[in-house]
């Protein structure tokens, strides 16, 4: 029997899978096909976390008073060495894996420059955005304070009593000056029927009768409801309604605001708009920057139902 001598075989150590070249790619097409960086983020992590042949990926942003990091997206099992790499102020991304192969750190490295890139290029968008809609905001202020002056300035010529009626004036533009702040205010709630009240406490006498259905709140700022109501049911009563009728609601998916009057109509020789027509025009841009639409519809008996609706549902 033919005998060999004996070799000293030794297991091939093995080696972690190297990532492909092309994760870089595939990482950079996803996100930039997203809708802003932060759902281009979200498809991202789970992609390299596989792609990359890491245990876990894992995407870090600062909380709003900047004091604790918040977990955004994650994909993977916990456990494991973990190496971040900063994304400016989109926060962190942290992959988590035995080892860290220098292809996949110069993968992560490529990718993030890249998406400090897009975040620049997207808040550089939001903000030129924030100035054209303050532009918007400040003509829509002038005509909005000019139409009312107007208003309340000639009402004031016909009264015995000008100072009180100058005074109303001064409420207005005051009340006008609030709504312009409340824009960039946090979301508010508003208590619908002491707005309404406010708003026809500005119009003065009224013989007009008004039905009210309205909820406790509504998702709008006090101030803003205020500007709206009372330009509303002012259109109405110019419009020669006799019966008024004001309702609103709101559940998961809408609001719904609406004045409803027996008047002459949209479609009528007097101008249900009021005078100018700047006040409905303002409505309808002040209802676009909350979020909403302003609608107008002629009623089947005669008059006009308008309309405010929001989407999203309550605050």
């Amino acid at each position: 029997m033919l005998k060999f001598p004996a070799r000293d075989v030794r297991p091939t150590p093995r080696c972690a899978p190297t990532p492909d070249a092309s994760l870089a790619d595939r990482l950079i097409v996803e996100l930039a096909s997203a809708d802003d960086v932060y759902d281009g983020m979200a498809r991202v992590v789970p992609i390299l976390r596989s792609g990359g042949h890491l245990r876990r990926v894992e995407w870090w942003t600062s909380t709003e008073d900047g004091q604790a990091l918040r977990l955004e997206a994650a994909s993977g099992l916990r456990g494991g060495r973990r190496t971040a790499f900063p994304v400016g102020a989109l926060g962190s991304l942290v992959l988590v894996g035995d080892d860290s192969s220098p292809e996949l750190t110069n993968i992560v490295t490529r990718f993030v420059a890249v998406l400090r890139r897009l975040a620049t290029e997207e808040q550089l968008a939001v903000h030129a955005l924030r100035l054209v809609r303050k532009n918007e905001a400040l003509e829509d202020f002038a005509a909005l304070v000019a139409h009312e002056l107007k208003g309340a300035l000639a009402t004031a010529r016909l009264q015995s009593d000008a100072a009180s009626a100058i005074d109303d004036a001064i409420d207005l533009v005051d009340s006008i000056l609030e709504v312009a702040r409340s824009e960039s205010a946090p979301e508010q709630s508003a208590c619908a029927a002491r707005c309404l009240e406010e708003a026809l406490r500005n119009l003065g006498e009224i013989d007009v009768k008004i039905s009210v259905d309205l909820p406790e709140e509504f998702p709008l700022p006090p101030a803003a409801l205020r500007v709206l109501f009372r330009n509303l049911v002012g259109n109405a009563i110019a419009a020669k309604a006799r019966h008024i009728r004001v309702s609103a609601s709101a559940d998961a998916h809408r609001s719904l605001l609406t004045v409803d009057d027996d008047g002459v109509g949209v479609g009528a020789p007097e101008n249900y708009a009021g005078g100018s027509g700047l006040g409905l025009g303002l409505c309808r841009r002040l209802a676009a920057r909350l979020g909403g639409a302003l609608e107008l519809e002629p009623r089947a008996t005669g008059g006009t139902c308008a309309r405010l609706v929001l989407t999203g549902g309550e605050t």
